[in-house]
């Protein structure tokens, strides 16, 4: 196992000095490229997308491409998966996207690990080594690696949240889940439960569940009072 390096990134006091353990970690790891991402699910299937890398400058249009994210197997993979994905041209040509590791490869993507921690209330985060060479055959070696990453990533998504995540503007501001924004927002709509758990793909219990905690965590009486306060906060729109 690397020593440091985990600890470290936790102490990291902003942005830079988060890029700065990140690539550090990275080449004590034995590749060359990196790229952290941190993911907010928002209401009605919004995403946003903070990332930090060391992404060659000629590469990056290319890596900012949100089509490309939609094609790349390894992006995918990581969207429903938390097990972790070692890469190569036979991942991208087994899913019909040899073209995208082909023009990865002239900047030195050739290979790498990916993984993502899901966490609660829509946050995700998303880390990935990139080298030019193969990984190592050596089963051991490549357990190690991974592993490594792995408890890297706990530590790096706590700094992540603590640096890139702006803090609200009001901390008495309520925290509401994704799902129970989306249940406010469609309760808004005049649906009722049934339809709002139809809607969602969920029970009509687990919709009355989301609204009924969205009113308490608000302060509020009812769905109704809690829908002009979500208003009001800008919660809603």
């Amino acid at each position: 196992m690397l020593q440091g390096g985990f600890s470290e990134v936790l102490k990291s006091r902003d942005r830079d000095e988060f890029k700065d353990e990140l690539v550090s970690f990275t080449r004590r790891l034995g590749f060359e490229t990196v790229s952290a991402t941190l993911v907010l699910d928002h209401m009605l299937g919004e995403a946003e997308f903070i990332t930090v890398d060391n992404t060659p400058g000629a590469y990056r249009e290319s890596f900012e491409d949100p089509d490309s994210w939609r094609r790349d197997p390894v992006m995918q993979h990581c969207k429903r998966q938390s097990v972790p994905i070692i890469w190569d041209q036979a991942t991208y040509v087994g899913k019909g996207a040899g073209e995208l590791w082909e023009e990865m490869a002239r900047f030195g993507y050739c290979n790498g690990i990916s993984l993502a921690l899901h966490m609660p209330e829509g946050r995700h985060f998303l880390l990935g080594v990139d080298r030019d060479r193969p990984v190592p055959e050596d089963p051991a070696e490549l357990t190690r690696m991974v592993a490594d990453l792995q408890l890297f990533a706990v530590h790096a998504q706590d700094a992540a949240a603590r640096i890139l995540i702006p803090a609200s503007a009001d901390p008495a501001l309520p925290s509401l889940t994704p799902r129970e924004l989306e249940s406010l927002r469609w309760t808004m709509e005049g649906k009722t439960a049934w339809e709002v758990g139809h809607v969602l793909g969920i029970t009509e219990r687990t919709a009355s569940l989301h609204v009924n905690n969205a009113t308490h965590k608000l302060g509020c009486v009812n769905k109704h009072q809690a829908v002009l306060k979500a208003l009001r906060l800008g919660l809603l729109r």
